[in-house]
């Protein structure tokens, strides 16, 4: 086996979100011990969810919702297999259109969603098998938003049944982030010449950055088994969601060009030797626990959905190797978590994908205030 190494850190600080307590964390959870990214300061972080805080169904009745974003405001969800854009609009949805081409399979489908300015960007698996991102220009207001004709922006990324990543996002930095999976192909998430097993990072037009890591390749990090969360925390400091195998999931500071080991490893191994080393996690958990899906950051804490873990976890930015669970075995299986605009924290369910246990009214949107 390979080994691989932890980031070269330093410590900016240890402050855990309130209401978090030492009682609540899981004996198979495994920190690195690993000093956070230099030139971090901690923001002026708004309050955290607090434990007695009891989640609103905001939408019920949907079919495996899969990625929330915000299109000026306005909240959009993608489901999977129905391969609908929906627009929220009070406790109501409404169909924007349907994404052409999607071919649901397994855990393929109509996958994540990102917005940039008046654009919908969407990754799904196509007919032909492979993942691709289109987007969509948004027509319309509030309450009356449709699609218009798609563009092309990129395609070829290696489909399956399983680990089809599927999360976009836009950086800071204004680029598209895109998370792959092996696409059950383990050695291709360390083939440079493949897009899978990797985050991509492109431009919103598909053309590869200049600064790219690597000349004329979307690739920014590889050695990926299926990374499902992409968040920024306020100094840009980019984190990841990673299902594992059978041993360890996985949360990672993803760094330009950073290698991060699948399959040769699987979460923390620490040691360095020869010329292959990989980034550690700064925090693995059982995948009984866990299986993170989506991913947001307010203010100071990272909150991430848990499939089969079936909770909402809480990772202060400041200390990723803390946390704390949320509504553990209450709502099922959760997908995604977002901040809305009106700065309450929406999280989906995910009962209706065919692992879950669906209860009357499922699939969801909870909503929770901050504080």
């Amino acid at each position: 086996m390979r080994n691989r190494t932890g980031l070269i850190m330093s410590i900016a600080g240890a402050t855990l979100i309130a209401g978090c307590g030492s009682d609540s964390g899981s004996s198979t959870v495994t920190t690195s011990g690993t000093p956070y990214p230099p030139g971090y300061s901690s923001s002026s972080a708004p309050p955290a969810v607090q434990r007695d805080a009891v989640p609103d169904d905001l939408v019920t009745g949907l079919d495996a919702p899969w990625s929330i974003t915000f299109a000026e405001g306005n909240p959009l969800i993608s489901e999977r297999d129905s391969g609908d854009i929906l627009e929220v609009t009070g406790n109501s949805t409404r169909v924007v259109g349907a994404v052409a081409d999607v071919a649901p399979a397994g855990e393929g489908g109509l996958l994540g969603l990102a917005v940039q300015g008046s654009d919908l960007y969407v990754y799904f698996t196509s007919a032909d098998g492979d993942n691709r991102v289109v987007r969509y220009p948004l027509t319309g207001s509030a309450g009356t938003l449709g699609l218009g004709a798609p563009e092309e922006v990129i395609a070829g990324i290696p489909g399956g049944r399983t680990h089809n990543g599927g999360r976009i996002a836009f950086g800071p930095d204004g680029m598209l982030y895109i998370s792959t999976g092996d696409a059950q192909d383990r050695p291709s998430a360390q083939d440079l010449g493949s897009l899978s097993g990797k985050i991509l990072r492109v431009n919103a037009d598909g053309s590869v950055p200049a600064d790219n890591p690597f000349p004329g390749n979307p690739v920014w990090s590889l050695g990926h088994r299926n990374v499902q969360g992409l968040a920024w925390a306020a100094d840009g400091t980019m984190f990841s969601s990673e299902y594992g195998q059978d041993t360890w999931d996985e949360l990672n500071v993803i760094t330009r060009g950073g290698n991060y080991g699948w399959p040769q490893v699987e979460g923390m191994n620490g040691d360095v030797s020869g010329d292959n080393v990989f980034v550690d996690p700064v925090q693995q958990w059982n995948p009984d626990d866990a299986s993170p899906s989506g991913m947001t950051i307010a203010g100071d804490t990272i909150y991430i959905a848990n499939l089969k873990g079936e909770r909402l976890r809480a990772v202060p930015v400041s200390d990723p190797a803390g946390g704390d669970d949320l509504y553990a075995g209450e709502f099922g299986r959760l997908r995604d978590v977002a901040v809305a605009p009106d700065g309450s924290l929406w999280f989906l369910t995910n009962n209706t994908d065919g692992r879950g246990d669906p209860k009357d009214g499922d699939d969801r949107i909870k909503r929770v205030e901050l504080g």
